[in-house]
């Protein structure tokens, strides 16, 4: 980062409130933040200078709450300035910073309160205390001495008003401050503890110290290689490590600008009005815009459909050959046009400016990452875990092998393990699991090298990714089959919202699969049943069309990923009926025991 004059590294920030002081020392006068604002329909523009205002008025309310350095303060908020304010007022006095997914179920908010002993808590509603209230067991919340309510205009007779902990974020907040608390912390100390949504049991506590974020985000700028010009789109959100470190710290040590995105459903207009140069994202938003586009080219004249396939087949020998892995050859003539024609309209899409595109937090589908690379969009893939602050490998502009997870970062050391385990001894490896002495020793060994759970190869000093150890499935004749790959080749389809792969211990492959009810009505009607009939889901030719689909959509993969029965569903698996995790993950087991029916009839 030598050529980046705005460029503040790991070493003279020392702590991650160190960093925020500094860039405001650095750069008072640059925009931070942008926040939209409905009333003027513009995006509003915040100072590092403002931000350091907002962040003393932070520390004095806090300094008022008798905390000590090392108490623990939890925040349940969607990104916002907000969000940044109470963090790095908290750290700035030595607090340990929580943070809580908004959409998390309200009884494992309560627990994770509970286990931490948060004492301090700042809510985006009112509407979100009284579910917690509601779901929490004897003695979670009593830790609690100030609940923070971030919509205050909301408050009144919404939620316990004969708690006294209770407050609206802006009568706490004072309107002087007293600059920034400058301590001087030790960077080992402990910074945040981070509860990873486990598909089975209780969240367990990622404890991350601030040198093990700071270096992480240090070496990741590398990668993203972002500067004083950059403008970032932050939607993820900032409880996910991955957005926290890569979309908030990153930018922060590079002096970039960051906005704040109003929802998911209102992404395309923010991307197309606020034009980013780098998005950091997972893999979904990707695969919604993969899936849009084939439906329109579904439902457009067939000369659209060859003009997409030749521009798609000509752009992917573009990419080889930048990447010095192919010859030029003459159908690259036509790239101009085809640019012209098909690339720049995706490019529009994305705002026009973008120039980096960051895909992590699970796998990025090969056939996604192939058509935007094809249509010069350039995205790159990365692997981490919460555990490792969280990243661990990424491709680059000019290295960039899109079916692996990269090279790993400067000063990161990878090996393949036992059970062809991916083992990462790196400098962000945590500190241990808050009160978790045993799940911690199973991840982090004697020796210092953490146990991802994760299968891998390494070849050429890439990382590809092949499998999760825990989800491997061994069917009745010996044969392992990696699902995870399967089931997201299944949801590109726009037919298919979720997908359960099935067959451990089993003689063949069976599904679960989620339809989307967009298509439910028509899918039915062509098939003669009666869509308001649940047993119609159960009809055989229904079911073997299905399973035929679903064929095709595997017919690249190796011989033992073939599908023979299918069960489909309309109810979709959630975070509310506990099926999913905050992070959209399938909690598998739990999947099976709703539907143990349906998969005995799979396998009569």
């Amino acid at each position: 980062m030598a050529g980046n004059p705005s460029y503040i590294g790991a070493n003279v920030a020392g702590t991650l409130d160190g960093l925020f002081r500094e860039r405001v020392l650095r750069s008072p006068g640059v925009v931070a933040f942008a926040s939209y604002d409905s009333e003027s329909n513009a995006w509003r523009d915040t100072t590092w200078a403002e931000m350091g205002q907002l962040v003393g008025r932070f520390q004095e309310a806090l300094r008022g709450e008798d905390l000590q350095p090392g108490d623990r303060v939890a925040l349940q908020l969607r990104n916002c300035l907000e969000w940044v304010a109470f963090e790095q007022a908290a750290l700035g006095l030595g607090l340990v910073v929580v943070p809580l997914y908004v959409d998390d179920r309200a009884d494992n908010v309560a627990y994770i309160l509970g286990d931490a002993g948060i004492k301090v808590l700042l809510l985006q509603t009112p509407a979100q205390w009284t579910k917690l209230v509601e779901a929490s067991n004897a003695h979670e919340l009593d830790t609690l001495q100030r609940v923070l309510i971030h919509r205050q205009e909301a408050t009144a007779g919404a939620a316990a008003p004969d708690d006294e902990r209770l407050m609206p974020l802006a009568d706490w907040l004072g309107a002087e401050h007293g600059g920034l608390h400058e301590r001087g912390g030790d960077p080992n100390a402990l910074a945040t503890i981070v509860y990873t949504s486990g598909t089975t049991g209780r969240p367990k506590g990622v404890m991350l110290s601030h040198r093990n974020i700071l270096t992480v985000a240090d070496t990741s700028l590398q990668v993203i290689d972002a500067n004083a010009a950059d403008r970032l789109l932050s939607f993820l959100p900032l409880s996910h490590t991955f957005e926290r470190t890569c979309g908030y710290y990153t930018p922060m040590m590079a002096g970039a600008s960051v906005a704040f995105a109003r929802s998911i459903q209102q992404l395309a207009d923010d991307i197309a009005s606020w034009q980013p140069t780098i998005i950091v994202c997972v893999p979904r938003i990707f695969e919604r815009i993969y899936e849009r586009l084939h439906k329109q080219l579904a439902e457009g004249p067939r000369a659209a459909r060859l003009l997409f396939g030749l521009a798609t087949r000509i752009g992917w020998r573009r990419f080889l050959t930048r990447q010095g892995r192919a010859r030029r050859g003459p159908s690259l003539l036509l790239w101009p046009l085809l640019q012209r024609l098909v690339a720049n309209k995706l490019q529009q899409r994305l705002g026009g400016q973008l120039r980096l595109a960051v895909s992590g937090g699970a796998a990025l589908p090969a056939a996604v990452s192939r058509l935007f690379l094809s249509l010069d969009i350039p995205i790159i893939q990365g692997y981490g875990m919460t555990e490792t602050s969280p990243v661990v490998s990424a491709n680059t502009l000019t290295h960039n092998e899109p079916y692996s997870v990269g090279r790993p970062l400067p000063g990161i050391a990878v090996r393949i393990g036992e059970n062809e385990e991916l083992l990462v001894k790196t400098p962000g490896t945590m500190l241990g699991y808050w009160n978790n002495h045993r799940a911690t020793r199973e991840v982090i060994y004697t020796d210092g090298w953490v146990h991802t759970g994760d299968q891998a190869r390494i070849d050429g000093g890439y990382i590809y990714i092949t499998g999760r150890i825990k989800d491997i499935l061994v069917m009745s004749n010996g044969e392992k089959v990696p699902p995870g790959d399967m089931e997201s080749a299944i949801t590109l389809d726009p037919l298919f919202d979720q997908a359960l792969i099935l067959g451990e211990g089993k003689a063949f492959l069976g599904a679960l699969v989620v339809l989307n009810p967009d298509y439910w009505f028509s899918l039915a009607k062509q098939h003669q049943l009666d869509p308001f009939d649940k047993a119609a889901l159960r009809d055989q030719k229904l079911n073997r069309f299905l399973a035929q689909h679903i064929g095709e959509l595997l017919r690249d993969f190796p011989g033992y990923a073939k599908v023979r029965r299918v069960a489909p569903l309309l109810e979709p698996w959630t975070i509310d009926n506990g099926l999913l995790t905050p992070t959209l993950k399938i909690k598998r087991a739990l999947v099976l025991e709703r539907y143990t029916k349906e998969v005995e009839r799979l396998y009569q």
